[in-house]
């Protein structure tokens, strides 16, 4: 077990009761670091995540409640983590909300929504995480490849907005936290085979979507933590301030 690359570890992972956030937190863990499992309102599904890492005899796994929509919010969940497991190595910033709306149909609820979520919470979730890293700490945060893509559709606006501001939080925050020895990166996913990302689409939606892809499938959200996963090891030291687009090919 002391060969595993995570060993002696602590991974705070946001979002990780379930889909990609699952992902990360069960590999992570298999490659040997403890984890916390941060969820808002999924508890029995954080727990199963939980206890299933536990079963396992590897990294171990606890669940923490938090919000990571405010900045005291995100003091708390840092707070919790440091009880739990003294540390704190790798912060993995993948919670995040997505609700299609044109420019006729959104709001200042949906606009503050989104940007308290996917961009507020997870700068003041490294603000609070980043004075108890040691040098080689991970920094990884999560966009999209819709950032890149040409056949964005009108109603990703405000969420396409989002990650664009997390892909700038990523690469200005590698040069300061860099100077620490601690990696900023940004992952960003192509359409992955998740719960949340077939909810509400036909067969033949999810398919014309694969099929958009070189490769003829989505991806799994093991794809996205195997990715996760190399950003957290010793072997990605010399990766900083860099934005992994995660998709098989299907925006390049």
């Amino acid at each position: 077990m002391s060969s595993l690359p995570l060993i002696g570890k602590v991974a705070l992972i946001t979002g990780s009761s379930k889909g990609i956030g699952q992902a990360i937190a069960e590999r992570l863990a298999a490659d040997g670091a403890n984890v916390i499992i941060n969820y808002a309102s999924s508890a029995n599904a954080a727990q199963q995540v939980a206890d299933d890492i536990n079963s396992k005899g590897v990294g171990q796994a606890k669940i923490i409640k938090a919000d990571v929509s405010s900045a005291e919010a995100a003091k708390t969940l840092v707070n919790q983590t440091l009880e739990a497991f003294q540390q704190i190595d790798i912060l993995v910033l993948n919670a995040g909300v997505l609700e299609n709306k044109t420019l006729e149909e959104i709001d200042e609820q949906h606009f503050d929504k989104h940007f308290d979520v996917n961009v507020k919470g997870p700068l003041f979730l490294t603000q609070a995480a980043s004075p108890h890293m040691k040098a080689g700490g991970r920094v990884i945060f999560f966009s999209t490849s819709l950032t890149l893509a040409t056949s964005i559709s009108p109603n990703y606006l405000v969420y396409a907005a989002t990650k664009g501001a997390v892909e700038q939080l990523s690469r200005v925050l590698a040069k300061d936290l860099g100077q620490r020895q601690i990696t900023v990166n940004t992952v960003s996913p192509g359409p992955t085979a998740t719960a949340l990302f077939k909810h509400g689409k036909t067969d033949q939606q999810i398919q014309f979507i694969a099929n958009l892809s070189p490769m003829k499938r989505l991806g799994e959200p093991e794809d996205i933590s195997a990715v996760v996963a190399f950003l957290s090891r010793n072997d990605s030291q010399w990766v900083n301030g860099q934005n992994l687009r995660v998709n098989g090919g299907h925006v390049v």
